[in-house]
This record gives structure tokens, sequence and C-alpha cells, in this order.
């Protein structure tokens, strides 16, 4: 697990640290730096898939993202030209460091020092226990792509969530690998039934039908309801809503996951009714405490509800959560991020609320009244 990690003169990121735990809530206006440390880490794991890591530099384009060139991502007010990142996992005694000199127009930056003391291959944003969702998920569709190299070799969803019918197609019988993460009214510990359990507390009764077919390059996916003791007709993904497809590349992540897989979620919550959010941070919050560790980007009041809920009835542990608040401050002249590190205790309680964090609703209400 990252334990730690330290980012210098990357974008808004001057000189930001953040002590990790399990569940790491990344928040703030739009504009204000938190998808710059969600970067850092796609960029260190880009760099490392594409062999630049090791011995040639920092690669700026590529399959996660494409930021441009040395001139759009070195601060503006770095007082050295060069990007650092130092890292501490559990598993290593030292902290790991990534040095990178800066180059105006190339978007591989030079690789000055690097100091790992073990193998990359078996660190978490590294080896294959990774997975990465990205805001940008797929509309609903009734045909989804197949890729055995995906699910299998890579045990990938796609960036996309491009391959989670297919996923789910294949694997929906087998048992999950965290029992812990079995829903209370699932009558059974394989992958399917749970994720249509969870599923269904954002849409009473749903039922999933995902197949592979080989045939046709493409895997298929339908939602039927439970209405008493029947069971509805097959219904295409288009006309059921938005949010269900948007959300099952997220349940099956969390779901399918190991002890000691890394996920990094953009917007779990996007498009679901309030109360489908907070379910999303109270599973979000019990993947973490059962070894998953998951880096989530969010605006959602009630995903941090959700979790302070999940702590406050003692189904999670307040010490497996960290909220990071990212604000800059427009009256100084430097364009830098400041970290801000609300904290939760163990009855679900706040210890401190910035200006702009959740608080909108307060803002509304003290108008309306």
């Amino acid at each position: 697990m990252i334990e730690f990690i330290n980012v210098k003169n990357f974008k808004t990121l001057l000189n930001a640290s953040f002590p990790l735990a399990g569940l790491n809530l990344f928040t703030g206006l739009n504009g204000m730096g938190k998808s710059t440390l969600v970067q850092s880490l796609l960029l260190l794991r880009q760099s490392f898939e594409r062999n630049a890591l090791k011995d040639k530099g920092l690669l700026l384009n590529g399959d996660y993202l494409k930021l441009g060139t040395g001139k759009d991502v070195l601060s503006s007010f770095s007082e050295q030209e060069e990007i650092l990142f130092t890292l501490k996992w559990s598993e290593l005694a030292e902290v790991a460091k990534f040095k990178f000199d800066y180059q105006h127009d190339s978007d591989l930056l030079p690789l000055r020092q690097t100091r790992v003391n073990g193998e990359l291959e078996t660190l978490s944003l590294f080896n294959t226990n990774f997975q990465y969702l990205s805001a940008d998920r797929l509309s609903p569709r009734s045909h989804h792509q197949l890729s055995e190299f995906h699910i299998r070799d890579l045990k990938s969803l796609g960036q996309h969530g491009e391959y989670a019918v297919h996923f789910i197609a294949v694997n929906g019988a087998k048992d999950m690998r965290l029992p812990s993460l079995q829903h209370p009214q699932s009558l059974s510990n394989n992958l399917l039934a749970n994720i249509e359990a969870w599923m269904s507390e954002i849409t009473p009764g749903l039922k999933i039908k995902a197949v592979a077919r080989p045939e046709f390059n493409s895997a298929s996916l339908s939602y039927a309801f439970k209405q008493g003791k029947e069971t509805t007709e097959d219904f295409k993904p288009q006309n059921v809503g938005f949010g269900l497809s948007y959300v099952l590349p997220v349940v099956t992540s969390i779901l399918s996951a190991s002890e000691g897989d890394l996920l990094i979620l953009e917007n779990p919550e996007s498009h679901l009714h309030p109360a489908g959010q907070a379910i999303m941070g109270k599973l979000c919050a019990l993947a973490a405490t059962n070894g998953v560790q998951l880096v989530v980007e969010s605006h959602s009041d009630h995903f941090l509800n959700g979790v302070r809920v999940a702590i406050k009835q003692q189904q999670v542990s307040a010490s497996a959560i960290k909220v990071f608040f990212l604000q800059r401050d427009i009256n100084t002249s430097v364009h830098t991020s400041e970290v801000i590190y609300p904290n939760i205790d163990e009855q679900g309680r706040i210890d401190c609320w910035p200006e702009g964090f959740f608080d909108e609703w307060d803002r509304q209400l003290d108008q309306l009244l």
C-alpha cells in the first residue's frame, strides 16, 4: 500500500504532501488541483508500462493521460526546473524518489535520478493489482468490447469501463476474493449476485445479464427487474437509465478486488440519485477497511456522508479514511494549491470545514430561509 506521496513542481502542486490510508478522498472546487495528484500516479504508471520510468523519463502522453509537453506540467512558480515525486510504500523500508528534468517542448521529461530499494513490478502502483476508471466512462449501450488480454492478463476493466461486461460474463459465477464485501441480501458469494445486490440499493430489484459473444467479438448487456415473485423481460441499457451503466464498472472493480489492490476512481457516484451516491461511499469505505486502497476524486457530499455513516455505525474504522481538500488563494501572487486535511473521528464527525468544503447545502438553505 502507498503510505505517502509528496509532489513538487508538478502543475499547481508546488510542494504538497499526502499521507494516505485505505480510502483517500480528494475534493475541492473545480481547478484547484485535486486531479493533479491522481495524474501524478497515472503518469508514473504510464511511464512504467511504456518501459520509460526506469531509465528514460516521465512520459506525458500515453494511454492514461495526454498532458502535452514540459511547459504544460512544470509549476509556473517552481524555483528549480525539475519535477519530483517521492513515495513511501508499506512494503519498502525507505522512500522511493523519481526526479525528472524539464524540457520545454518534449513530452518525455528525462530521468535525472531514481531511488527505489525494491522491484517496481511488485508494488501496487506498477503491478497488475491495479485499476483506473476515469470520469469519462461508457454511456449505456447493448454491446461492449471483448478483450481476453485485458480481463485475464491485466485484470483490467479498461479505463472507461469498456471491458466490464466481458469481465462480468467470464467471472460472474466466481466467488469474490473479499467475502466481507458480500451484501447482506445476497444469497451467494459470487461476483454477479453481489453486483446485483449492491446495485439493487440504487435501483431496487435489478438483475444483470452479461453474455460474451466471441463469434461477434462483443459482449451483450441487458437489465431486468424483480416484480413481486416475477421477473420482467430484459431491457436494453439505453432504456433503463444513464446512471446504472455508468456505475456498473465501479461496483465491479470494487467487488472483484483483492487485498493489496490499488483502485483509482474518478467520480464513482456520477449520475446517481443521492441515495445511490451514499451507497457508493459506504462500499468504497468497506473495501478500504478490507485491505483495498482507493484513490477517489469526488464532488459529492452524499458520497462523503455515506462514508461517515459507515464509520458511525462501526462498519468502517475512521483510521482507514483520509480526506484531502485542495484550494487556492486567488489573492496571492503564487498560483499553487494548498492542501487541507479534514479529519473524521469514530463518530463520523469532521473537525474542520474550510469554505467550499461540502458547504453549499447550508449556503443555499440560508438563502431560502
